[in-house]
């Protein structure tokens, strides 16, 4: 009676340390040291720049990056592959919104890309080491790697430059993979995952997958050492990642209420102060 008692109470124990042991497993992050993580510690970082409301400054273009750089804010600013393997700087997957052309970026050469306009301005897509040259270290960067077909020539090629580049960087990306292969490859680096609640992935992944990285648990393969949510609700185990040590970005903030409760924030359209912490 005693023995068999007290194997119900192993199994028992087992069961529960299993129950809890495994989530902490999945969605723990990576370790970043102080040094590592101060340069985006209280910082609020300009969306795609500085750019305006009105697009006469447009996103992701070099003007946006210079008002930023020169005010003094971090930056965030998106990257993707031209179809001859530019690494140029440009959010969406398609010319459509921005440019008024039909099409993928990876679709195109950058000889044809330079000579789209920015939302019916003078300014093109720029390369990436462009802005890196606007930039020059004022500021620290984030910068969001595009999920694509050719995923793992735009982590080399983005590395690679940055390797050279002088200032204060960090990565992220909605694809875990893409995050995962820093983690693999360029450890000096922060790396971030982005990420949203559930409803947002419709149309973008599964439902299974759109599950599992709304709630921080594609971690174990990538650990990121921030999770940069969409603003609003965060599930508990996003919460719980920030208490295991992630540090916690939110995007894209339109209004200084935001700074609350997290380390750095993605904002747009408005003019907060350049460091909140």
């Amino acid at each position: 009676m005693k023995k068999s008692f007290l194997k119900k109470l192993h199994l028992i124990c087992g069961v529960g340390a299993a129950a809890v042991g495994i989530p902490l497993f999945l969605i723990a992050p990576g370790a970043a040291t102080k040094r590592q993580r101060a340069p985006f510690v209280g910082v609020n970082f300009a969306h795609r720049g500085l750019h305006s409301r009105d697009k006469s400054v447009p996103e992701n273009s070099l003007p946006a990056f210079e008002l930023a750089s020169k005010a003094g804010y971090g930056m965030e600013l998106d990257v993707q592959l031209s179809k001859d393997g530019q690494v140029v700087v440009f959010h969406d997957d398609t010319l459509d919104r921005v440019c008024g052309v039909h099409g993928r970026v990876d679709a195109f050469d950058y000889s044809e890309l330079r000579k789209m306009k920015l939302c019916g301005t003078e300014e093109h897509i720029p390369l990436f080491t462009e802005v890196l040259s606007v930039i020059r270290g004022r500021g620290p960067l984030i910068v969001e790697l595009k999920n694509g077909p050719r995923n793992r020539e735009l982590c080399e090629k983005t590395y690679a430059i940055l390797s050279e580049y002088r200032g204060d960087v960090c990565i992220e990306s909605f694809n875990p993979l893409i995050v995962a292969w820093f983690r693999l490859h360029a450890r000096d680096l922060v790396r971030g995952q982005l990420a949203q609640p559930m409803r947002y992935y419709k149309g973008e992944t599964s439902a299974p997958m759109g599950f599992l990285l709304s709630h921080g648990l594609t971690n174990f393969f990538c650990r990121p050492q921030f999770i940069a949510y969409r603003i609003g609700y965060r599930p508990p185990t996003i919460r719980l990642a920030s208490a295991l040590g992630a540090l916690r970005f939110g995007w894209t903030s339109h209004e200084p209420r935001n700074e609350k409760g997290r380390d750095g924030v993605i904002f747009e359209f408005y003019k907060p102060r350049v460091k909140f912490k």
